[in-house]
């Protein structure tokens, strides 16, 4: 049977008509989405329905957001060493526990500056 010829059954080719499913259909989709591309076109989705304009930033202001984190990233970290190196000549656990104290709100200042200069950056 070497001229034989595959031919499809009459219930594979119904099959075909009812699911909706053939190679042609299949090449003119869409790529499939990721859950996360679903989920952010559901989101750009709502945040058209509630009237929120989106704005996109000027490679200036780009620039000047990673300026904003790359100087608080070093103050933190030159906090960080100072703080440690506090900590090492220090044995008592009140003292300690105030030396953690003001690391912490040093971190907490430098970073609500830097949030502060990033949204102040974004409103133009």
């Amino acid at each position: 049977m070497p001229n034989a010829r595959f031919e499809p059954s009459s219930a594979a080719a119904s099959c075909d008509s009812v699911i909706g499913w053939t190679a042609e259909r299949m090449a003119e989709d869409k790529p499939l989405k990721s859950a996360l591309e679903l989920a952010m076109e559901r989101l750009r989705k709502k945040d058209e329905d509630a009237g929120v304009e989106t704005k996109t930033l000027t490679a200036a202001q780009k620039a000047a957001i990673a300026e904003a984190r790359n100087f608080c990233e070093a103050k933190i970290a030159e906090r960080e060493v100072l703080h440690h190196s506090k900590l090492r000549r220090v044995f008592d656990p009140a003292e300690r526990e105030t030396l953690d104290q003001e690391y912490r709100r040093d971190r907490e200042r430098l970073t609500s500056e830097r949030d502060a200069k990033i949204e102040k950056i974004w409103r133009g």
